[in-house]
């Protein structure tokens, strides 16, 4: 019975994982950090409502088994490119810096398909730094998930991800998308659970048809 953490829980992926992990017998309690409630009703939740920028009163607070980290924000929603990197990267290493100062053991981060610290793209960019740096923190255990394009339902409207959703949706249907088929939120929610329950140690990255496996491992079903 082991405790999860969770950031970006109001998210695409962390809806759904929180929904997951909470239906999981293998977790006893669910412990969520955002800046608004859930609105969920369980005993196996616990919620922490905070300012990410104020630390000092929230890290001590991040202590349990897994942390999973979902977080994460479009350029339109931050308002430029400071205030993405701020989410996407800042908080997700400071609570990843916390999570691994207080003994958590292992750490499930999703980031993106093409993430590398050198890449001339800023996304990409950032998501890359991010692992990097976090892969020099002392968790027993990190499981890195990248996924090409996400579907699941949305808060928001992204007509981008909609139509090429509709376009690789169409190429899965007909046999031709292979690996680079459309990720369900659920599953990457899935993968990012056996990857924590297995807790393997080292560093371990799971991209394209890798997450679809990792999703599916039957040894690790409940």
């Amino acid at each position: 019975m082991k405790t999860a953490l969770v950031i970006g829980a109001t998210g695409l992926v962390g809806t759904q994982l929180v929904q997951q992990l909470l239906a999981d017998d293998r977790f006893s309690k669910v412990i969520v950090f955002g800046r608004r409630s859930l609105g969920i009703a369980n005993t196996k939740l616990e919620e922490h409502l905070i300012n990410f920028d104020a630390s000092d009163e929230w890290q001590h607070l991040v202590k349990g088994d897994v942390f999973f980290s979902t977080l994460g924000t479009t350029l339109k929603q931050a308002g430029g490119q400071n205030e993405q990197y701020k989410v996407d990267y800042h908080y997700q290493y400071k609570f990843a810096e916390a999570a691994a100062e207080n003994g958590v053991s292992a750490y499930v981060l999703v980031s993106s398909s093409g993430a590398s610290k050198d890449s001339l793209i800023f996304y990409s960019r950032m998501k890359g730094t991010l692992e990097e740096n976090v892969k020099n923190l002392g968790f027993q255990s990190i499981n890195i998930i990248q996924p090409g394009l996400l579907h699941g339902d949305r808060k928001e409207e992204r007509f981008g991800e909609a139509a090429a959703y509709k376009v690789m949706h169409f190429l899965d249907k007909v046999g031709i998308a292979g690996k680079y088929k459309p990720y369900e939120d659920k599953v990457v929610a899935q993968a990012m659970i056996n990857a924590g329950i297995a807790a393997q140690p080292g560093v371990h990255t799971y991209t394209l048809g890798d997450i679809f496996t990792l999703a599916e491992r039957e040894h690790l079903s409940r």
